[in-house]
């Protein structure tokens, strides 16, 4: 899926744990080399920055594991240093972390087996089973489930808290080889009870409804019961999501909330329409705001995200769902993000979401809109959002469109500076900065083409232009800020430079 700049915000407003990673730096490249000091005199371009990275989490994760915080892959920092086993499980952790599994779990099973009171002896009980179910070979995932049943009769606060998921997940890797035990306790916990019994307590959020005390852990228990029977047998649990999501009791939120999720990622007839209805009567907002979310994950799903956009005013809603028509790979879907983006009516917060991945979505017929609407619009907002939208569409002309931009002395001087810094991050020629900052006479432009110089500093062309105003320009503030800039990069003639400069 092809997207630049993405929604970290609309996917950590959707309750999932997505790991804070944050989960891509390097594939969606190019994105803007951000300012550290002047960041202030750009567009909000750390909308941009942290959207980058959730979209790629989006596109590559184990999306389980994604959402699923309880299974930890990392054991709490050393605690004990005076216990006998204090070095043994420093260098297991050494291991975990660098992805060692196996070496991990040879270390880990020595704690308990050496030193059985020892601090760490639970932890590394339940670590070492996590690090054999990441072997993930048949014996280590026989191993694994040995391992937690140990913990569940020595250690049995840890086996609640952190041990019954990662039994889950391990027994349903078993199931999936043929363990025919695995695959009726992993039937039996996905199927769960329709109503919590027992000693009760109020929820945070409940309206006095009662829950189970092991409300949550049983919900986060049945999700993981249930993406394995997803993975095991997807006709048995497509029903079983669906009785869950039809619960509209407020214990079940949290489960709901998980369950959509699951939904999303098993592509049947029905996947759309559980979805739609989901985000139609849940009464829980966040449950409706992630059904909207993860149809952008179902194909043909263009229909159901218009109907969305025209009948719902939950702000927070449609938000979702220009984000889900974005996805979408129909021109329809475009087409409905165009319109959207006119609309006077709508907020102005919102059509600059559809602006936005308008620009992500490289067309002749998105570039062509966008442009026009740019010349269309007297909202200074919009229009900064179009600056940024093309320049994120290269090889389309779209680098001299906003050169244009900057050089139109009737537009807007804060419009000009951002249209001149996009320019400079699509790639547009040093000799043509140069031949700007020449013939300008605002000295607030040539400030901005001194800014965009040093966002080039790669270049050897944008240095020399920059040694050259340090030298030779006649004004002293932009001189000053040529050398400032000169300070921040790792030229190596820089410090020459510099000591020239004070010695003379």
């Amino acid at each position: 899926m092809r997207t630049l700049l993405a929604a970290a915000a609309i996917i950590s407003s959707a309750g999932f744990g997505v790991s804070q990673t944050p989960v891509r730096h390097d594939p969606i490249h190019p994105y803007p080399v951000l300012p550290v000091a002047s960041a202030s005199n750009q567009i909000d371009a750390i909308d941009a920055i942290d959207a980058v990275d959730a979209m790629d989490a989006f596109d590559a994760f184990d999306a389980f594991d994604a959402f699923d915080g309880e299974v930890s892959a990392l054991p709490p920092a050393p605690w004990a240093k005076t216990d006998p086993a204090d070095s043994l499980y420093r260098l297991a952790r050494e291991a975990l972390s660098r992805g060692d599994y196996k070496r991990a779990a040879e270390i880990f099973h020595r704690i308990p087996e050496r030193y059985p009171q020892s601090a760490y002896a639970g932890q590394a009980l339940y670590y070492e089973a996590f690090a054999l179910y990441r072997s993930g070979g048949d014996d280590d995932l026989a191993a694994a489930r040995d391992r937690l049943n140990q913990l569940k009769q020595k250690f049995p606060a840890i086996a609640k808290k952190d041990g019954a998921q990662l039994q889950t997940r391990v027994c349903g890797e078993l199931a999936k080889r043929g363990d025919e035990s695995c695959a009726a306790s992993i039937s039996t916990t996905a199927e769960g009870p329709d109503v919590t019994a027992g000693e009760t307590r109020t929820l945070p959020g409940s309206q006095g409804r009662s829950c189970s005390p092991d409300a949550d852990e049983d919900s986060d228990d049945r999700i993981a019961a249930l993406n394995a029977l997803l993975q095991m047998d997807a006709d048995r649990a497509m029903p079983i999501l669906q009785k869950v999501l039809a619960r509209r009791d407020a214990c079940s939120v949290a489960l709901r909330r998980k369950a959509v999720f699951l939904v999303s990622q098993k592509r049947t007839d029905q996947t759309a329409n559980i979805l739609m209805n989901v985000a139609r009567s849940d009464p829980d907002q966040e449950v409706r705001e992630q059904a909207v979310f993860w149809l952008s994950q179902v194909p043909g799903s263009t229909g159901l995200l218009e109907e969305i956009l025209k009948g719902n005013s939950d702000e927070n809603i449609k938000e979702k769902a220009l984000f889900s028509l974005s996805q979408q790979n129909e021109p329809r879907a475009q087409q409905i993000l165009r319109d959207f983006a006119v609309r006077e009516s709508e907020n102005s917060d919102l059509r600059e979401k559809a602006i936005f991945w308008l620009g992500q979505r490289r067309s002749a017929e998105n570039t062509e809109f966008l442009r026009s609407l740019y010349s269309r619009l007297t909202n200074e907002d919009l229009r900064e959002k179009i600056l940024f939208s093309l320049s994120q569409q290269r090889g389309v002309g779209n680098e001299q469109w906003l050169m244009n931009i900057a050089l139109n002395p009737k537009e807007d001087i804060e419009l000009r500076k951002k249209a001149l810094f996009w320019a400079g991050q699509s790639g547009v020629a040093i000799p043509e900065l140069s031949k700007l900052y020449d013939r300008m006479s605002d000295s607030e432009m040539k400030e901005q083409v001194i800014f965009v110089l040093s966002q080039r500093q790669g270049e050897r062309t944008a240095m020399d232009k920059l040694f050259e105003i340090a030298k030779n320009e006649k004004d002293a503030e932009l001189r000053k800020k040529a050398i400032f800039w000169l300070g921040q990069s790792r030229d190596p003639r820089v410090q020459q430079f510099l000591m020239d400069l004070i010695n003379r």
